[in-house]
């Protein structure tokens, strides 16, 4: 039972006051804080509506009031994979919306442990007829449940920074699949080496399942674009499509261009 339950069956909330709670938790998970100002127009609510709201999750221990607002303890910010999730938040969202476009109903979905990734999976929750194969515990939590939507969960141990499986179980478990589409993030785009990673066990997994799929795209934010990543993971050729929020630099253009890739630019 999750602390938003229980303040449900412990304090008699309303089932549309637990929503609100959720989604609460989720607006803070991405930004870090909030003012209760801003959350009462985004909930349209009261201001002193989201005051109650606020006193409510402060006793379970998941929020801390500061002076006109609210945001996550240090401690829960310090968390890698919260701080990737709130990181160019809303390009990541605007990319996942566009790169939405892509995806009919009835197809099967590859999504890695990217946030991007995950903004995509938020993105897809309307669709009826998917099949979504993930090794991400947060992609797996938000489709979890959804009518319409079917998912496969790669296993093995559980990387904490990533809250994803990457070992040898998660990769067969994957390449069991012919996705019509895989989507992965990446860390750094270079017009020389393609696409790359930061971490091995990761960059690992991504090689593996390149070949299963019978479309692989990219989403990655403009920030990609000057990281210096120093684990390659695909060439230009192996990837069809990459989605992002602003035109990358002439040499990753040209580079895509004479490898027969596609640029997706969100607006």
């Amino acid at each position: 039972m999750t602390e938003i339950d229980t303040l449900d069956s412990k304090s008699g909330a309303r089932p549309i006051q637990v929503a609100r709670l959720t989604s609460l938790m989720k607006l803070l998970e991405e930004r870090g804080h909030c003012s209760v100002a801003e959350l009462a127009v985004h909930f349209d609510v009261s201001e002193e509506t989201i005051r109650r709201d606020i006193r409510q999750l402060e006793r379970t221990g998941r929020v801390q009031k500061t002076h006109g607002g609210v945001s996550i303890p240090s401690s829960e910010l310090e968390a890698p994979y919260r701080i990737r999730l709130r990181e160019q938040s809303d390009a990541k969202q605007r990319i996942a919306q566009h790169a939405a476009r892509m995806v009919t109903e009835g197809m099967t979905l590859l999504l890695d442990s990217g946030t991007t990734c995950l903004w995509l999976a938020r993105a897809l929750a309307g669709f009826r007829d998917l099949t979504i194969i993930t090794n991400s515990m947060e992609v797996a939590h938000e489709v979890l449940g959804r009518p319409g939507q079917r998912l496969f969960v790669a296993g093995g141990p559980i990387k904490p920074d990533y809250h994803a499986a990457f070992g040898p179980e998660a990769i067969a478990f994957c390449r069991r699949f012919v996705p019509d589409i895989t989507v992965l993030s990446m860390g750094a785009i270079d017009a020389a080496c393609g696409f790359l990673d930061f971490d091995s066990d990761e960059a690992t997994f991504k090689r593996a399942i390149l070949d299963r799929s019978r479309r692989v795209v990219v989403l990655a934010d403009s920030t990609k674009f000057t990281k210096p990543g120093f684990i390659q993971v695909a060439d230009f050729a192996e990837v069809k499509a990459l989605y992002t929020d602003t035109q990358p630099p002439a040499a990753i253009r040209d580079a895509a261009q004479a490898h027969g890739m596609a640029i997706e630019v969100a607006v």
